[in-house]
This record gives C-alpha cells, structure tokens and sequence, in this order.
C-alpha cells in the first residue's frame, strides 16, 4: 500500500494526530499507533479494542485462543513494567481475572482493553525513529525483546532512507545469524523490515509533529512472518534547526588563505607571548606578502615599525591575526572596519569556551563584526596555513609541503601535531584551519570552500561538535562524491564527550548516530589521531582499489600469516592464486616456495625478483591491491650487519659500511619508483610495509613526473586498515 502526501491515507494518517493533539496528549494509545503505522507499510498484529470486560471475552472468543490482554489508554506507557499486559490467556475465565487485575492496576487512566491474537517466535527485534538534535529524523534498528538496551545492538540512518539502505541497515546487524533460518524457525521476511524501516523514514520526514517512534518487539513467527505486536508514539514539534543554507560567501573564505598583507594585532617581542610567535612564524616561513606589525606602544620589533593602530598602516590588508585580551578585541572592530579590513583571524580565548560571561561577549563580537561586513576566524584558534603561498600562521611552527589534503581541526593543538606528522611525513597540505569556537565560520563552511577548491583532493576533519548535522551530512556525501572526506571524531566516549563540551563549549551528537551519518554519507572514518594521517597518505598518494582481493608479498612467513589475519577481520578477501599466476612465479623462486597468496619469496634479496612478481600480481585480474612487506627497511638490518662485520674483520672499514648502506639505499628508491610506475600502468594500489624502521623512514616517497606516490608503513596492521578504508570508500562511491 503506497501512501502519498495528498492521498486518504496520508489524511487518515494526520487525522489521528491531530485528534490526539486537540485532546492535549502527547502520546498515541497503542491502537492509534498501529492504526498510524499501518497506513505506512508497517506490519501490525490485528487486534481489536473492547470497552469493559464481557466485550473483551467475546473478543477473545471471535480471535480464537491464546490471546494477549493489554490496558488501552492514552496516559497507559511502559505497560510490561505496570502489569499492564496479560499473555497466553486461553479461556473467559482468564480473560476475565486479568482484566480485573489490569483494571484495578491502571486506575482512571483505563480507556479499554485491547485484545491480540498470542503470537509465538524465537526472536525479537525493534525498530524505531527519534528526532537527533542534530541530524533530524533517524531510523533506528536492531536486536528487540528485552536485550535491546542488554546488548545495544542497533543500527541507525538519517532520514530519508530507501530500499537498498535500510537492506544495508538490516546486514550491519551484528545478530545476523537470527536473520537466517533459526533452530527450525525459518529466515525473517526481511521484505517486512525494509518496508517498516522505510515506513520509519518517510514518516519521519513527512510529520514533524512526531518526536519518537519504538516499535518493540517486530516478533519474527516460526514461519518468517515479521509482525509489530507493540508501539509507542510519542508526539512533539521537530526541534528548530538552522538553516542548511551558508551565511558565507565562500570566495570570502579562499581570500582569508591567500592574504596579500597581514597585520599582526598585539605583536611582541617577548618570545613566551602569541603575539610573538604568530608573526615569527610568518615571516621564518618565508612569506612573501607585507607584513605588520601593531601596538598601543609602538616602537620597533626585530627592526620593524610597529604602528599603535591598524589605520596607521599604510598600505591594504587582508588579514587582521588579533591576540589582544578578549575584553579589548570589541574596541578594534571600527578600526578594521575603517581600514577596509575583511578577514580577522582572532587567536585569543576568553570566549564561549569558557563560559556564559564569554558567550555573550563572543555573541556580541559577532554581531558588529557582521554590521562591518568582517568574517571572524575563531576566536580560540591556533592558526591557519596555505603551505601553496608559503603561509604558516599558526602557533606551532611547523611547515607541512604543499599538496592536495585540507585540513581542519577542532582543536588547535592536535592540529598543528598533526601538520607535525604531515611535515615529517612528507604528506602534502593544501590548507589548514584550526577553526576555534566557530563563532562565524563553521566546519560546514570549510568543508563547502573545499569542495570547490581544485587543489583540494581530499579533505581531512578533526571534529568535537558539529553545529548543523544536517547540513554536515549532506555537505560530506555531496563532497565524498568526488574527493574523500576522512574524520576523525573526539568524544566518541561519555568521558571524550564530556571533554568534548568543556572544550568547545557544545556538546558532541551521540556517537553511534554521528558515526551511522558518517557511513551513510561514504565519510571514511580514523580511530585515533595517527590512523587520520595514515588514511590522509594513502588516499593522496594510491590509485582506490575497485574491489576488495587482495595479494600479499612477504619476505618471511610468519608476515603472510599475520598479515592474512588482519585482512579478514577488515573485511578484505585474501583470494587463491590461479594456475597461470602460479606457473609465471614458479619460474621466479625456487621449487619450495609458498605456492599460494600470501606468497613467501623465501629470502630472496633479489630486487629483479621482487618486481617481477609485484608486475604478474598487478597484471592479475584476481586481486584489486597488493600489498608487500619486507622488500623496504633493510636498511637498519644491514646497517648493523656492516658494523658487526668492520668490527670483528679490520679488512672491512667505514667506507665498506658506507658503500653498503648507499646501496641499498639506492635499491630501495628503485623499487619504490618502479612501484609507483606499476600503479601508473595498471591503476592498482600497491603498499609497502618496511621490514625495520629507523630515522630516514617516512611514509610517502615523491616519484618524479608521476601522479602516484610510493607509500610504506612501518606495521602491517597500519597498511592493511589503510587499504581497508580505501575499499570501504571504493565500495561507497560505487553502491
């Protein structure tokens, strides 16, 4: 039965509500929430409602015995806990006594009985729909009966859903064996939960007016049939959102990472004070625009002027970066406004973080700067970055290469560890933004500049909160389409949420719908800050895999074992070598080698070898990545091999230690270069991990001329979740 917004059913179905809301209830009776939830698809028990007792026994007669007996009433919730509800009553008699029993149990809140045939079955499941503070309308399913809240297991979408998502929903259930046949029960119709999920959806889109729906137990019969013997609705107006439209215009964002001039509000000589160490930062990294330098005192700093107001500066600027104290920022606003400033990048706190007294002063902040037409970055940041521009405004001095990641993070100081690690690692930064309080410009803003950004090939996102869910979700599947959106979210636990919300001043969404949205919306997500980095290399640097078959080339055995572990608890298919894979590698290692995926090389140092094998595996139409383990980081082992060998033979010296290492030092940059022009060829990730690692070891290896970039991981586990994600993705983009 399809329901549409102008047909009967739809009427009927607002009819209910709208009677329940005249009568001030903010909840349906059970018989009016089956009534409702039947117009949408749901599979409802038939039952039927009688007024006193004797109606209730010819009921039960009619129905054919055993019935369930249940108090009918509007203030009637939670009726199990109550006494509420009689099962298994098979003569008059018992339907008699019990509804005596629920009658003097219930009181005056007793409207009637409602009689339901006494269905039997193995298992329970529930399903339902709640209005997230952040994310709207959100479908929930999971295992039912009394172990919903025991065992927590339940998945959840942000509405809408269709067919195919709510089937993704049902398989995500960790309790799969109790949708297959079941101790001689047979499989749900699992075409029964797609329509109540969907039903879920579409009311929950469709009447706002509807704040939560439970639906527990659907009661799976032995014969399959999914049936909802009971449910709860609950009314409620929506909770007012904001508007998922922008208030920024986004080349406004893009101007405040490619300032022409900065002027630096609050400069210092004194090393231990931010207003050091954000313009030392600038100009040690070689900026190449004006800068100046401001303060009431005046004078000369590092032998520049310093001018005591911005509207002595003689020429334009572009960016304001502001660490005056919090009460003195307010004052500046007319000077930036008479000045022609636009963009204010306000590295202070004493704001909405640290509590109502700041909140009002971040609120009025915010209000003249709009009357000035200034965007506001912060307050409470550490900085930003454009490493294209040579542009390093941040606390931290570091200096990331330039390149395709833009990231943001909602604290400072996890943000410039991670421009740390990229810096190290060599991994590429298009731009960087410690977004601060958000007083202005929020994640979803970023994200939105992003995305229209060329350079910008993924997008990597430290978050706490998130002030419009909606329009974060939406905003991450549209960019996830054609560039990678990885998060890593903090407060995923009470304790992390609870620092969550003394940090930036919101609390965080709860984690499990947060997460739901993520998988929904195809964002790839990190577990901890290293992993955010680890995704952020390999997605810049490898072609995605279009599948998830993998090979794996291992120096020694007990890697292979390891490594074939990993992939299946990661979801990756670590597939048999066929015939013709076999007879090409029998003709590279000797007569005892693995002969199978994971394949031994059995030692062999031979680099020919190695790339032999890596271009048949490439050219194999039954594996989608490869990943290899040994073949980089000999350098340490052989390093202390030379030195064992000089010391205990005098023939042997320094310059044989030193040619030794440079040797295979040049081994290893061929073979990463020869790597790299495989998955030119053949599109087709291939990652490494070292056999050791030492001081020279990073992860990304530039190739000249070439799109792809050599990536190696010290551990395996690190390559194979890496590659995991990468086919998690891969998946999404093609569902």
């Amino acid at each position: 039965m399809e329901l549409s917004n102008t047909g009967s059913h739809f009427m009927e179905s607002i009819k209910i509500i709208e009677d329940a809301v005249r009568q001030n209830r903010n909840t349906l009776t059970e018989a009016e929430a089956k009534k409702f939830l039947k117009l949408f698809n749901v599979p409802v028990v038939n039952e039927k409602i009688a007024k006193n007792i004797k109606e209730a026994q010819q009921i039960a007669e009619d129905i054919g015995y055993p019935v369930v007996l249940k108090g009918l009433g509007a203030r009637l919730t939670h009726k199990t806990e109550k006494g509420l509800v009689k099962l298994n009553l098979n003569t008059k008699k018992e339907v008699s006594s019990s509804a005596k029993i629920i009658k003097e149990a219930a009181g005056d809140d007793l409207e009637g009985f409602l009689i339901q045939p006494m269905l039997q079955g193995k298992r329970e499941f529930v399903a339902g729909l709640f209005q997230d503070d952040h994310f709207g309308p959100t479908v929930m399913f999971g295992l039912g009966g009394i172990f919903t809240e025991a065992i927590g297991d339940v998945i959840f979408r942000v509405a809408p859903i269709d067919e195919k998502e709510a089937r993704k929903m049902i398989d995500e259930l960790n309790a799969h064996k109790l949708l297959k046949d079941f101790r001689g029960e047979k499989a749900p119709d699992i075409d029964a939960f797609v329509k109540t999920l969907v039903g879920l959806s579409r009311i929950g889109m469709e009447v706002p007016a509807i704040k939560e729906i439970d639906i527990n137990p659907l009661l799976v019969s032995a014969d399959g049939k999914v049936t909802a013997v009971d449910a709860l609705i609950v009314l409620g107006k929506a909770a007012e959102r904001q508007s998922q439209s922008r208030n920024i215009d986004l080349k406004h964002i893009w101007k405040l990472f490619h300032p022409r001039s900065i002027a630096f509000i609050g400069a210092s000589a004194n090393i231990s004070k931010w207003g050091h160490l954000m313009y030392a930062g600038v100009i040690a990294g070689k900026y190449h625009g004006e800068v100046y330098l401001v303060n009431a005192a005046g004078g000369e700093i590092a032998g520049r002027k310093v001018y005591t107001s911005v509207t002595e500066i003689p020429g334009p600027v572009d960016l304001a970066v502001v660490t005056v104290p919090a009460d003195k920022i307010l004052s500046l606003i007319p000077q930036f406004e008479k000045k022609g400033i636009k963009n204010v990048l306000i590295i202070t706190s004493g704001f909405s973080e640290v509590g109502p007294e700041g909140k009002i002063l971040e609120e009025e902040l915010v209000e003249k700067a709009r009357q000035a037409g200034i965007l506001i970055v912060g307050p409470n940041t550490m900085g930003i970055c454009n490493p294209h521009i040579s542009l390093y405004c941040i606390g931290s001095h570091v200096r990331p290469p330039d390149g395709g990641t833009s990231l943001l993070a909602q604290s400072g100081n996890l943000g410039t560890q991670l421009l740390a690690f990229a810096a190290k690692e060599d991994i590429g930064i298009r731009a960087y933004c410690g977004s601060g309080n958000e007083a202005m410009v929020t994640i979803e803003d970023y994200m939105d500049g992003f995305e229209l950004d060329d350079k910008t090939k993924n997008v990597v996102l430290y978050v706490e909160s998130i002030k419009n869910g909606r329009r974060f979700f939406e905003t991450a599947k549209r960019i996830g389409k054609n560039k990678p959106v990885i998060v890593l979210k903090g407060g995923r636990t009470k304790a992390g949420s609870s620092a969550a919300a003394s940090h930036t001043g919101a609390m965080a969404s709860d984690i499990k719908v947060f997460m739901a949205a993520c998988r929904q919306a195809g964002i790839v997500q990190a577990r901890n800050p290293m992993e955010l980095l680890d995704l952020s290399a390999a997605f810049s640097s490898l072609p995605l895999p279009k599948g998830n078959n993998v090979a794996l080339l291992t120096l020694g055995g007990g890697w292979g074992v390891v490594a074939s572990d990993l992939c299946e608890e990661n979801g990756l298919i670590v597939p048999k070598l066929s015939k013709e894979v076999i007879s090409k590698i029998d003709k590279l290692l000797p007569p005892f080698w693995s002969h199978a995926n994971p394949i031994d090389v059995v030692g062999d140092m031979n680099n020919e070898t190695y790339m032999k094998i890596l271009e048949e595996l490439s050219q194999w139409s039954g594996c989608d990545a490869i990943i290899h383990m040994g073949i980089i980081g000999r350098r340490s082992m052989i390093k202390s091999i030379m030195e064992s060998t000089a010391a205990v033979d005098s023939k042997y010296d320094e310059a044989f230690v030193h040619g030794a290492l440079q040797y295979t030092d040049s081994f290893e940059k061929q073979t990463v270069v020869q790597t790299v022009k495989l998955m030119e060829r053949y599109k087709k990730p291939i990652i490494g991990v070292y056999l050791l690692s030492d001081n020279q070891t990073q992860i990304i290896t530039d190739v000249n001329g070439c799109k792809y970039k050599g990536v190696n991981f010290i551990t395996p586990e690190k390559a194979v979740k890496a590659l995991a994600k990468m086919c998690q993705y891969s998946e999404w983009l093609n569902s």
